[in-house]
């Protein structure tokens, strides 16, 4: 069944070298709920909990008319995370793009998950580095701002690899399995970017 608001058409796709990242689609459904429960206890200490309940059918419906109506309306995107190559391509994780602020701030926040059975590849650090074009010169932005949790060195080495820099601490930022857990901030400015686009030597932080 096509809902009438999950059109087929992608409205955003971003393509790299093992990759493809686009909006959610309720054909995604059963790779997406299969991946997420496999991939439960991996997961749960870096996350909002959440039960076998989210993983339903309707709540993934709504999801997916969010995510249409956000990226529409310029606000958030939300991408999930495909392995090319194949004839089939695989659901390894997803990305958000969220609390898109214009005017005088110019900033969007990034999250992101990645699949048990696929951690540890490279994946995550490719699909931050193509998205970061959309950011700054599809949405033309001037500022990305991500956050993790101390013990997570995984998620450190995405954001470092991609040019972010720490820039602070938050006291109980999130609240994560439950509990309102501390966080290291991260940035990412425009100027920064382009240098590391463009082969230049960085500043020193």
């Amino acid at each position: 069944m096509l809902w009438p608001w999950s059109s087929p058409a992608p409205l955003v796709e971003l393509r790299g070298k093992r990759l493809a990242l686009r909006l959610p689609q309720m054909r995604d459904y059963e790779d997406w709920a299969e991946l997420r429960r496999a991939s439960h206890a991996f997961l749960k200490p870096f996350e909002p909990r959440w039960t076998e309940a989210d993983l339903s059918r309707r709540v993934f419906s709504m999801r997916v008319k969010r995510a249409r109506q956000e990226a529409e309306q310029g606000t958030d995107y939300t991408f999930f995370l495909f392995l090319t190559g194949g004839d089939h391509e695989e659901l390894v994780g997803g990305m958000t793009l969220s609390n898109i602020r214009r005017r005088a701030a110019q900033f969007v926040n990034l999250g992101y998950w990645m699949g048990q059975s696929y951690a540890g590849q490279g994946l995550m650090s490719e699909a931050v580095s193509m998205v970061m074009p959309f950011v700054f010169e599809t949405l033309d932005l001037h500022r990305v701002h991500a956050a993790f949790l101390p013990t997570n060195m995984a998620s450190r080495r995405v954001l470092e690899k991609n040019g972010f820099v720490e820039e602070g601490f938050a006291e109980r930022y999130l609240q994560i399995d439950g509990r309102w857990e501390d966080h290291v901030l991260m940035g990412l400015t425009r100027e920064r970017w382009d240098m590391m686009r463009l082969g230049r030597r960085l500043p020193p932080v």
